[in-house]
């Protein structure tokens, strides 16, 4: 995912909606994977969100892959 110089505002980057680099707000999450109640605290993971700020449209990548 290549990003070009960004203001601490927003982020461009490349979005294959509008398929151009744009303006998008970028924030991390943590997410619960598990569905199970008793495992849900072991299941945290962080994601990576970003929005276009021009169409709207999400994507999110899992910041931890092991």
């Amino acid at each position: 995912m290549a990003t070009t110089p960004s203001t601490p505002d927003n982020t461009v980057e490349y979005c294959s909606q509008c398929g151009r680099e744009t303006p998008h707000a970028v924030r991390v999450e943590i997410r619960t994977e598990s569905q199970k109640p008793e495992n849900a605290e072991f299941s945290r993971e962080p994601y990576r969100v970003t929005r276009c700020v021009d169409c709207g449209a999400e994507t999110t990548l899992r910041m931890n892959n092991a």
